[in-house]
């Protein structure tokens, strides 16, 4: 059933904090971080309204990527639309990639978009502009943007990516050196990588992901790249 306008409250997407009413209607249900209350359904927690179907939920946003201008980051193309690509950056946000920010020229009268960039196709873009906190344009015209034909996506919590790039570069640059691997890393949380070792990679992530709040982690980090034969 559609939602009259007059019961919606806050949009789909749209930033709720706790106690904010969402829907005033008792044909859906409240899901993840939500309750009803009589005929409404409010938000538990700081996020944004995400309704599936009948179920409205709020995705919280502690712990989940929010972009910033200027972060390259890695994503999936999910959707060819009329100018552009739809693409999932691992966060709540909205992300489009139009033809105008890619290198090639495409006349979809004459070119297939498809072919330079298909459904399901991992890239490393970066965070041109974006409208309000929700809406993101993504760029491959930078000199470090690529598309991914090879190599394995690894997934790490995007506030544990400072502690693996570490003090201007210094752990990144050990990993890419002591697993002999390439990688590249997303400020949303993913991270890729190609080469000799990946396992390594794996379980250095794994260690940040449970460790990064111990004081001495770079030696524990150092200690495990020693006891691998890296």
């Amino acid at each position: 059933m559609m939602v009259v306008m007059s019961e919606l409250k806050k949009k789909n997407r749209e930033f709720v904090i706790p106690g904010d009413e969402i829907i005033r209607s008792m044909d859906y249900i409240p899901g993840k971080n939500c309750f009803r209350e009589g005929e409404s359904i409010y938000a538990k927690r700081l996020g944004l309204v995400e309704i599936t179907g009948r179920v409205v939920s709020v995705i919280p946003l502690s712990g989940v990527y929010i972009p910033r201008v200027g972060d390259m980051v890695i994503g999936r193309i999910e959707e060819l639309q009329v100018n552009g690509w739809l693409v999932d950056i691992n966060s709540p946000c909205i992300a489009y990639l139009p033809f105008s920010g890619v290198r090639e020229y495409i006349d979809p009268v004459k070119v297939d978009p498809l072919k330079i960039y298909n459904v399901g196709d991992m890239i490393y873009a970066k965070v041109a502009s974006m409208v309000g906190k929700v809406s993101v344009t993504l760029s491959m015209l930078d000199p470090r943007a690529r598309k991914f034909k090879t190599g394995r996506i690894l997934k790490i919590s995007p506030v544990k990516i400072p502690r693996l790039i570490g003090k201007r570069g210094s752990m990144i640059n050990l990993l890419k050196e002591k697993a002999r691997c390439k990688i590249s890393v997303g400020q949303n949380g993913l991270v890729w990588a190609e080469g000799e070792k990946i396992d390594v990679i794996v379980k250095v992530i794994k260690l940040i992901e449970k460790e990064s709040h111990v004081e001495g982690l770079t030696d524990m980090i150092a200690e495990l790249l020693e006891k691998e034969g890296s």
